[in-house]
């Protein structure tokens, strides 16, 4: 056996762990254990590699072109998952917190007040398209009733842009629409009444019509000019009031897809060159305004000038240099298209270069140097808007995109020498089709904020501040109405565009009110210790069975060299075989398997017997002799080595009915006969193992949605016959206990302020748990809410417990034992069709924060779990029977399940000693990879057992009884006593018990005896 973690740390401690050892004192490592080794960790060498190459790299320093490359390499290296954990924590003092909107979106009054088209107006009434942003949410008529939203959330700054049509209608001054100017001025007086302050966009993709139809838009140089004079204007006018100046928003989009793909505005396209010179032109005219605000305006208004540019994120395809240059080179070409002149050294990306040659304009000497610097802050942008819209595969170069802001920001940080980064637009979408209820825009945002928390936390990354997107829900450019971006609810249809907060608007507030994620005493680990009596366990679905003695099964003669100390295989010979009864030692795999259990540091093991197997005629008469006397066996070894045996009859699978083949093929568990069969079953088990099995589970996990109504009332009825038939045959004199085992992942709410969502949380519960437990440990019947569910639904598919298997079911256990790995949300608000149960009218979800291996890594799921059969069943003890996490069979330095481990057992540990929950044990799943694969404490190469890094930590754990308190008196447990399986015998039979004693110190003292005479003898000679 290779020990992967022969040290475990102190409790909350998880040093690195040691290299490799065989476990005995006399193994020597295997020719090929290095290159097996080098095997199951050939990722993570290739990463190091990677980031040793990217450290030596003299162009990667901070400040310089490419330092960015480094990103992926940095990452890669972190501690995984310990830094995808969600953190708690709050932002620096003075953090802005905004919320933002486009005009075109919101505006309306299209033709109101003088206002003139922009090529939104036409493009909205060309083409296939059905929807125009005529009328928005006609924020120009509802100022007030936005800026009260604004208010609500509690943000410090607003984000909206200036409609340049609305002020210059044809694009240029001598055009000037004072009403536009008005509207314009009451919108920041209303923002500095309620001390909002105001980041004003000049352009946000809404070009007055007349520029395009008269100048060819920015595809003309001369746009330059006219941009500049009316960014003039526009400081001129507003900037007393204004602080925060975007120029251009996303120029990417404007250029790419305005004059290239024609997915938005001005709509044109066939010159694939023709995207190049727009965004040279755009460049060229940001930095004039920069410089017209630099010279006129900042000395008296002292404000800051950026343009706003988004990105999204790639990862790389395959571990190789090579997909680490196409990942930055596809950042380059979105982002450093822009970022690279302004933040860098004025020219554009070396890849862009390289690659589009003459198709990319040149940006040398006095443009180049009048560009660069023209930027006081990085305004990123990032989410819906361009990732997973607008990005095509061209621009991935064969690498996988990702929504990952964290590493974006790092990456910028990285590439531009640390600049102060303001994310001016950051957020998701819901369905157009959906109202006040949008959990999937909540926990984007949820995600988004805690990466921007890490990234200044943990990276050092300057992020200042972070604007949610959008304030009210508008007409989203190319996908018109068909989504929602709101955090407020507009309902299109009401003449006063009726505004609600969502609840996205909710947990927003709630966050700035917080100024992040503080923790909480809930959010804490605890420190203490379990009960001295406390079962710590370890599980596996089944053992290795033998069908026959493995020793003494080689029949060989053998002829031994004194010398030499050899053995020779004496060809033709064969022994007659032995007469004389298996022993429980000639099975090796007892044995290993028991070394294996004792060295987890368990009290406790769990597994399942195979019905089909010990009974394959159905017939209990009629017996596997051989594989009952195995688990026997196993049974007494597991006491001898100090462990309980904790022994499942029957052991749900969805691959296998595992049923005898009688039953298998008449109906199964419909079959009214099968509860019969069973109990017959259960008292063979009973009555053979009985001696030394004391803690049974009659089914394990059989309450699956694969389940039907009519199989689970039979299952009860069994499990019901099985728990009598002890009780009263066996319990008086083998004093075991009985229950079942309950599948248990948490249910949460995904928005646990609202009712509508707490009442779809439960009814999956009673579904779910509630309709095995209640009948158990309730009422006898199903839980209410599960009847009346159903009844409104007019399904009469629930069967009715008749008086007497009412009476034959309540009351039937011992404890309540549950299965338990991962949660999940649920909401009434319908999204996605793939995740959403129409029976009971429920959403699943997931909040992207957690840690996904593959299913969600949620500790807190745990105690709420057992806080709700306390609730239900206050004084039953539970034990969770089993609790464990996927991940790949071939991380032996398996930290996902080190991390899973320690932290749920400390919420095991909150909720018993906070919430008093009476919990007797905790079972860790599962034992081994060869039978559990991807769950094991225990991974196997050419089938010899490796110990992982979470069965030293797991015995750790045990070791200590918990998380003791740092320099508290250690616990003092009484020892427990080692079994003697000779002891019985005196209690039983005293005077034969005695007379044995007798026999035996005599033979030992004979055989003394002869052996010294003997060896006196051989000394003479």
């Amino acid at each position: 056996m290779i020990d992967r973690a022969s040290a475990a740390p102190p409790p909350g401690l998880l040093r690195p762990l040691p290299l490799p050892t065989r476990r005995g004192s006399n193994a020597k490592a295997s020719p090929g254990m290095a290159q097996r080794n080098s095997a199951t960790s050939v990722a993570a060498r290739r990463l190091a590699l990677l980031a040793a190459w990217l450290a030596a790299c003299p162009a990667c320093a901070s400040g310089k072109p490419g330092a960015g490359l480094r990103t992926w390499g940095r990452f890669n290296k972190l501690p995984y998952p310990g830094d995808k954990a969600f953190l708690h924590g709050t932002f620096p003092a003075g953090f802005m917190w905004a919320v933002g909107t486009a005009a075109y979106q919101v505006e309306g009054a299209f033709d109101k007040d003088g206002k003139g088209p922009s090529i939104w107006d036409t493009f909205t009434r060309g083409g296939n398209r059905k929807a125009t942003g005529d009328v928005g949410s006609d924020s120009y008529h509802n100022a007030a009733a936005d800026v009260r939203a604004i208010r609500q959330l509690g943000v410090s700054h607003y984000r909206f842009s200036l409609s340049w049509p609305r002020i210059f209608p044809n694009g240029t001054r001598g055009s000037l629409n004072e009403a536009g100017v008005r509207y314009y001025r009451g919108l920041l007086a209303r923002l500095k009444e309620a001390r909002v302050e105001p980041v004003v966009t000049l352009y946000h993709w809404d070009l007055p019509d007349a520029l395009q139809r008269r100048l060819g838009g920015w595809s003309n140089p001369d746009m330059v000019e006219v941009f500049r004079d009316y960014a003039d204007f526009c400081f001129r006018a507003f900037g007393d009031d204004v602080r925060w100046w975007i120029t251009i928003d996303n120029p990417f989009v404007v250029a790419r897809h305005g004059y290239g793909t024609g997915v938005v505005a001005p709509g044109v396209k066939g010159d694939p060159d023709l995207p190049f010179r727009v965004g040279h032109v755009l460049l060229k005219a940001h930095a004039a305004a920069w410089h017209v605000y630099d010279r006129d305006y900042r000395p008296r208004q002292g404000g800051r000038v950026s343009m706003a540019l988004a990105s999204h994120w790639v990862r790389p395809s395959l571990t190789r240099v090579e997909s680490l240059r196409e990942c930055q080179c596809s950042l380059e070409h979105v982002l450093g298209w822009f970022a690279g002149p302004l933040f860098g050294d004025g020219d554009y990306p070396a890849c862009m270069k390289a690659r589009l040659g003459a198709r990319l304009p040149a940006l040398a000497g006095e443009e180049r140097r009048r560009v660069r610097g023209t930027a006081d802050f990085f305004a990123l942008s990032h989410g819906a808007a361009l990732s997973f819209q607008l990005i095509n595969d061209s621009l991935k170069f064969g690498q996988q995109e990702d929504l990952d802001l964290r590493m974006l920001l790092y990456w910028v940080s990285a590439e531009y020498d640390r600049p102060d980064i303001f994310v001016v637009q950051s957020g998701w979408y819901v369905l157009g089709s959906t109202k006040t209820q949008d959990p999937k825009h909540m926990y984007y945002l949820k995600r988004f904020i805690a990466e921007a928390l890490k990234s200044i936390a943990m990276d050092g990354v300057k992020v200042v501040g972070y604007t949610a997107w959008s304030l009210v829900d508008g007409f989203e450019w190319h996908r018109e109405y068909g989504i929602r971006r709101g955090l407020y609810y507009v309902d299109f249809n009401t003449p006063d565009m009726k505004r609600e907060p969502k609840t996205s608007a909710t947990f927003y507030k709630n966050v700035i009110q917080r100024n992040g994620f503080p923790e909480l005493p809930e959010n804490r680990p605890a420190q203490g210790v379990f009960p001295c009596d406390f079962a710590w366990g370890v599980s596996a679905n089944s053992i290795q069975v033998e069908s026959s003695p493995s020793q003494f099964a080689d029949p060989s003669v053998y002829v031994w060299n004194m010398d030499s100390g050899e053995l020779t295989r004496l060809d033709g010979l064969v022994a007659p075989p032995p007469r004389r009864n298996a022993h429980c030692a000639d099975y090796v795999s007892i044995g290993q398997q028991v070394d294996e259990i004792q060295a987890v540091g368990v009290s406790h093991f769990h597994f399942s017997l195979n019905w089909s197997a010990l009974v394959p005629a159905g017939d209990v008469a009629r017996p596997n002799a051989t594989l009952l006397g195995y688990y026997r066996c196993f049974s007494r070894q597991l006491l001898r080595a100090n462990v309980t045996p904790v022994v499942t009859l029957w052991h749900h699978t969805r691959q296998h009915s595992s049923l005898p083949a009688p039953l298998d093929s008449a109906n199964r568990w419909l079959n009214r006969e099968t509860p019969g069969f069973f109990a017959d079953y259960a008292r063979l088990c009973f009555r053979e193992l009985g001696e030394h099995v004391k803690m049974w589970i009659t089914l394990n996990e059989p309450n699956d949605e694969m389940v039907s109504y009519q199989e689970a009332h039979q299952m009860l009825r069994a499990h019901a016959l099985a728990w009598r038939a002890y009780d009263r045959d066996f319990r008086p004199t083998q004093g075991g206990q009985v229950s079942l085992a309950l599948h248990m992942d948490w249910v949460e709410p995904a928005f646990s302020f609202s009712r509508e969502d707490v009442e779809p949380a439960k009814r999956v519960l009673d579904f779910r748990v509630g309709w095995f437990a209640e009948p158990i440990f309730g009422s006898g019947d199903y839980p209410v809410g599960m009847r009346s569910w159903l009844r409104q639904l007019n399904s009469l598919e629930l069967p009715v417990f008749n008086e007497k298997d009412r009476q034959l079911v309540k009351g039937t256990y011992d404890f309540f034992a549950i299965s338990h790995f991962s949660t999940e949300l649920v909401t009434h608000a319908k999204e996605d069709s793939y995740t959403y149960t129409p029976m009971l009218e429920v959403q699943h979800m997931i909040d992207t924060t957690w840690i996904m291996s593959p299913r969600p890594v949620v500790p807190w799921g745990l105690r709420k779990a057992l806080n709700w059969v306390k609730e239900h069943y206050p004084h039953v003890s539970v034990y969770v029977m089993a609790n464990g996490v996927q991940e790949d069979p071939a991380r032996f330095k398996d930290s996902l399940r080190v991390f899973y481990v320690y932290n749920y057992i400390n919420e095991a540990l909150k909720a018993f000693s906070l919430d008093g929950v009476n919990l007797k044990g905790y079972f860790a799943y599962a034992l081994s990879d060869q039978r559990d694969p991807g769950f094991g404490l225990y991974g196997h190469v050419h089938e010899e057992a490796v110990v992982k890094a979470s069965l030293a930590n797991y015995r750790n754990i045990i070791r200590h009884n918990g998380f003791p308190v740092p320099g508290a008196p250690a616990q003092r447990c009484p020892r427990a006593a080692r079994p003697c399986p000779g002891c019985r015998a005196l209690v039983k039979r005293p005077v034969v018990g005695f007379l044995t004693l007798v026999g035996s110190a005599t033979l030992i003292t004979l055989g003394l005896v002869v052996y010294y005479a003997a060896r006196r003898r051989k000394d003479a000679y």
